[in-house]
C-alpha cells in the first residue's frame, strides 16, 4: 500500500481534502494528515472522520517548551521556517516521513517542512499541493505502488515547480516571503523550484517583481549569486512595463558585479534600459530619458567588465559591442555632432601664443609639457585643475546633466553653468590642452569653444569608460592618443571618430625624461626581473610569477622585484579576488626570498639600477612607461604580446622592437636566459635597449613632436 504524508500548517478546505483522500484511497493509498493548526477546535473532528483519513496528528503548536533563544530566534524568522522549529522534533512526524512514499506540502507555510523531511527520504517524491501528489500516486501504482520499488532515486522537490507556478500568483509577497526561508535556496533543487515559481503565467506585475526580488534575497544569503541574478532577469523578461523591466535588468546585472563576475546578462540590461531612454525620449521626457541613457552607459562600461578583468568583451568586438548602444534613437539624439559656430583661429604671429593645459587632479603625464612651455618664448602658459574648486569639479563630472543638455540641443541650465564658469578661460587662451578624455572632455564640449583651439590627449583607460561616448568631438580641433592601437580600438567603439565631424589624430609619445634613468648597474642585477607598477588587475603580476618560476628551475639565483604599491582592495570585488589569488602565491616566494617587493617609491630610477630585466606582465597598455623607463635604464626589456591586442594590426609587437615581445611564460623564460647566460650578453642586450629608449621616447625627441602640435604646420591626419 501506498504510504502519503499530507502536512500542513493552516486547516485544509474540508472539501477538497475530503474528496482528495477518497481518491488517494480508491489508488490504494493510505493517506495522513500532520498539522500545526488546532486540531481540537469545535466541529474538526467529525469532520475529519469523515474525510476516510487513516490517522491524523497534531504537531506541536508553539514553542512555549523550548529554549528562550530559539523562542527569540523564531520570532525574527519567517513562517514556514517557524512551522519546522515548531515540528521538526515531533517523533511521530519523522517516523511517518520516513515510512511515506509520498511527501506532501498542502499550504505554502509547510513546504519548508516537507523539504526538510524530503531530507530524510530522499525515495519519496515531494509534492505541493493535492493535485500533483494525487499523479505521484498514480506514478507510484504504474511502479509498483511504493517508492522503494523505482528503479531511480527523484532529489527533493524536484516535482513540485509546476504547482508552485500555478499557485504563487495567488498569494500576496508577504506569504512568498515568509514561504521561502532561506535554508532552502542552499538546495539546488529549492533554489530552482523558487526561481522558476516567478515565471508563472498570469501572475501581477507587481507580485511578480516582489516575489522575484525576495527569491533573489534568499539565494544572495545563501551563495547563490548567479541563481539571484537569473530569478530576477527571468522575472524581468515576463513584466512589460519598461521601468520596472529595466530595473530588474539591472538589480540581476548588478547581483554578479558587485561579487566582481562579469554578468552574463549585461546585454539584457542594457537593452532594457536603452528601450526605456527611447521610451521616455519619444515622449519628450528628456530628464528621464537622459537618466536611463546615463544608466545604460555605466552598465555597458562598467569596470568590472573592461578593467578590473584580464579581458573585456571590447577584446572580442569592439564595433559589435557598442553596435546595440548606438541603435537607440535617444543614443542616435546623443550623438548628432553640433559642431562650432566658427573655425579655430590659426596660432598667432604677433605675440605669444596663450596655452591653457588643464587636467582633472591626474597631471602625472603634464610635468614636462607644463615646465618646458611654461619657460618657452613662444608660449603664455596657464593651468587650470578642475578639481581644484568645487563648481568646477562639479559639472566635469556630472554626467546625468550632460547628457540632458545633449539631449535637448544645449537648452538646459547646465549648459549655461559650464558656459558662465568656462568661458572666460576660452576667451583668453588660443589653444587648450585638455589632459584625459574623460569627464572634462564631455563637459567642456557642451559649449562651443569659439574660436579658441580644442586639443585633447586620450590615453588607454578613457577607451573602456562611457566617456568618449558622452563627448561631442565635432567640437574638438585634435585628438591625441599615446599609441596606435589605442587609436584603433577607440575609434572603433566611437562613431563621430569616424565620420565627418571627426577630429585631426595625432600619436604622440608621452612626455618622458628618459636620460636620468641609465645609470651603471651591477653585476648582480642580471638575475634580478623587475616588474614597476602592480596597482590595477591589468598588469596581471601574476604572469611575472610564472616566468620567475621557470627561470629558478635553471638557476635559482634569479629573483623578482615588485616596484609600485599594490592595487586598492576598495576599487572593486574583482580586484579584491585578483589580490587575493596573488597574495597566496605571493607568500612562499617573498618567504624565500625569490620575490622582494620594494612598494611605493618617488625614485624609480634608483630602483632600477637594481634590476636586470624588465618585464611587461599586463594583457592591455598604452604604452607602459614603467617598461620604456626600465629599457632606458638599460634593463633587458621582456613584454608579453598583451592579449588584448595580440593578433591586431597594431600591438605589443608594432609598438616595441618585435626581438623584446614573446607570446608565452615560456618564450618569455627562454628570452631572460639567453640574454642573461653571461654577463656580457646581458650588459649589450641592455645598452641595445637602452638607446632605442633614448632615441624614440625621451623628451628632448617627443618635445619636438608636441612643438609642432601647438606652435607648428598642422601635421595631424584623419
Amino acid at each position: 500500500m501506498t504510504e502519503v504524508l499530507l502536512v500542513a500548517s493552516t486547516w485544509p478546505q474540508y472539501g477538497v481534502l475530503a474528496d482528495s483522500v477518497r481518491k488517494f484511497n480508491a489508488l490504494g493509498a493510505r493517506v495522513r494528515l500532520a498539522g500545526t493548526f488546532p486540531m481540537d477546535a469545535e466541529g474538526v473532528p467529525e469532520q475529519l472522520a469523515e474525510s476516510e483519513l487513516a490517522e491524523l496528528h497534531q504537531l506541536p503548536r508553539n514553542l512555549k517548551h523550548r529554549s528562550q533563544a530559539l523562542r527569540r530566534r523564531a520570532s525574527k524568522s519567517p513562517a514556514g521556517l517557524r512551522v519546522w522549529m515548531q515540528a521538526g522534533r515531533d517523533s511521530w512526524l519523522r517516523s511517518r516521513a520516513r515510512k511515506a512514499d509520498v511527501l506532501v506540502a498542502l499550504d505554502p507555510g509547510a513546504v519548508y517542512t516537507v523539504w526538510r523531511l524530503a531530507e530524510f527520504n530522499r525515495a519519496a517524491p515531494a509534492r505541493f499541493g493535492l493535485a500533483p501528489a494525487l499523479k505521484a500516486v498514480e506514478e507510484l501504482k504504474a511502479q509498483g505502488g511504493t517508492a522503494g520499488a523505482r528503479s531511480s532515486v527523484l532529489p527533493p522537490l524536484h516535482a513540485i515547480t509546476r504547482d508552485v507556478k500555478r499557485t504563487v500568483d495567488h498569494l500576496p509577497a508577504q506569504i512568498v516571503r515568509a514561504a521561502t526561508p532561506r535554508p532552502v535556496m542552499r538546495s539546488g533543487v529549492g533554489a530552482r523550484l523558487w526561481r522558476s515559481a516567478v515565471t508563472a503565467p498570469g501572475m501581477p506585475t507587481k507580485v511578480r517583481a516582489a516575489t522575484s526580488r525576495y527569491v533573489a534575497e534568499g539565494m544572495r544569503w545563501a551563495g547563490r549569486t548567479s541563481g539571484a541574478a537569473l530569478t530576477l532577469a527571468d522575472a524581468a523578461a515576463k513584466i512589460p512595463d519598461l521601468k520596472l523591466k529595466a530595473d530588474l535588468y539591472d538589480e540581476a546585472a548588478m547581483q554578479e558585479i558587485g561579487k566582481g563576475i562579469s554578468p552574463r546578462g549585461i546585454e539584457k540590461a542594457v537593452a532594457a534600459r536603452l528601450a526605456l531612454a527611447d521610451a521616455e525620449f519619444g515622449k519628450g521626457h528628456v530628464k528621464e530619458a537622459a537618466e536611463a541613457l546615463n544608466r545604460a552607459l555605466f552598465l555597458d562600461f562598467h569596470r568590472v567588465l573592461h578593467i578590473d578583468q584580464l579581458s573585456s568583451p571590447l577584446a572580442r568586438d569592439a564595433q559589435g559591442f557598442v553596435a546595440p548602444l548606438y541603435r537607440s534613437t535617444a543614443m542616435q539624439a546623443l550623438s548628432r555632432p553640433r559642431g562650432r559656430r566658427a573655425p579655430a583661429a590659426p596660432a598667432p604671429t604677433d605675440r605669444p601664443l596663450r596655452l591653457l593645459v588643464t587636467t582633472s587632479a591626474n597631471d602625472n603625464f603634464l610635468h614636462l609639457i607644463k615646465e618646458h612651455f611654461g619657460d618657452h618664448p613662444g608660449v603664455e602658459l596657464r593651468y587650470l585643475d578642475l578639481a581644484a574648486g568645487k563648481h568646477l569639479k562639479r559639472i566635469s563630472w556630472a554626467a546625468p546633466r550632460m547628457l540632458q543638455d545633449r539631449l535637448t540641443d544645449g537648452e538646459s541650465d547646465y549648459h549655461e553653468e559650464v558656459e558662465r564658469l568656462m568661458r572666460p578661460h576660452l576667451d583668453w587662451a588660443d589653444t587648450v590642452f585638455l589632459e584625459w578624455a574623460a569627464g572634462p572632455a564631455g563637459m567642456l564640449t557642451t559649449i562651443d569653444p569659439g574660436t579658441t583651439r580644442v586639443v585633447v590627449r586620450l590615453h588607454s583607460y578613457e577607451a573602456f569608460t562611457r566617456w568618449p561616448h558622452m563627448t561631442d568631438f565635432s567640437r574638438v580641433d585634435d585628438l591625441v592618443f599615446v599609441a596606435p592601437h589605442v587609436k584603433d580600438l577607440t575609434t572603433s567603439l566611437v562613431p563621430m571618430l569616424r565620420g565627418e565631424h571627426a577630429p585631426r589624430f595625432h600619436v604622440l609619445d608621452n612626455a618622458m625624461d628618459l636620460a636620468g634613468f641609465d645609470r651603471p648597474k651591477s653585476p648582480e642585477a642580471r638575475f634580478n626581473l623587475g616588474l614597476v607598477g602592480i596597482s590595477q588587475v591589468a598588469k596581471d603580476p601574476k604572469w611575472a610569477i610564472d616566468v620567475l618560476q621557470r627561470v629558478r628551475k635553471h638557476d635559482d639565483r634569479y629573483r623578482l622585484l615588485l616596484v609600485g604599491g599594490d592595487m586598492d582592495r576598495r576599487t572593486s570585488k574583482a580586484t579584491r579576488d585578483y589580490l587575493r589569488e596573488f597574495e597566496e602565491i605571493l607568500q612562499p616566494l617573498e618567504e624565500s626570498g625569490a620575490v622582494v617587493r620594494l612598494g611605493p617609491t618617488d625614485d624609480v630610477p634608483g630602483k632600477l639600477v637594481d634590476i636586470g630585466t624588465i618585464l611587461s606582465s599586463s594583457v592591455r597598455e598604452g604604452c607602459h612607461v614603467g617598461l620604456m623607463e626600465g629599457a632606458a635604464s638599460g634593463a633587458v626589456p621582456v613584454v608579453r604580446d598583451w592579449p588584448f591586442y595580440a593578433g591586431k594590426p597594431n600591438s605589443a609587437r608594432t609598438l616595441y622592437p618585435q626581438d623584446w615581445v614573446v607570446g608565452s611564460p615560456q618564450e618569455a623564460a627562454e628570452r631572460i636566459l639567453k640574454t642573461t647566460a653571461t654577463e656580457e650578453a646581458w650588459r649589450a642586450a641592455g645598452e641595445r635597449a637602452t638607446e632605442h629608449a633614448l632615441t624614440v621616447w625621451d623628451w628632448p625627441v617627443v618635445q619636438k613632436h608636441f612643438e609642432e602640435l601647438f606652435l607648428g604646420e598642422d601635421l595631424g591626419r584623419k
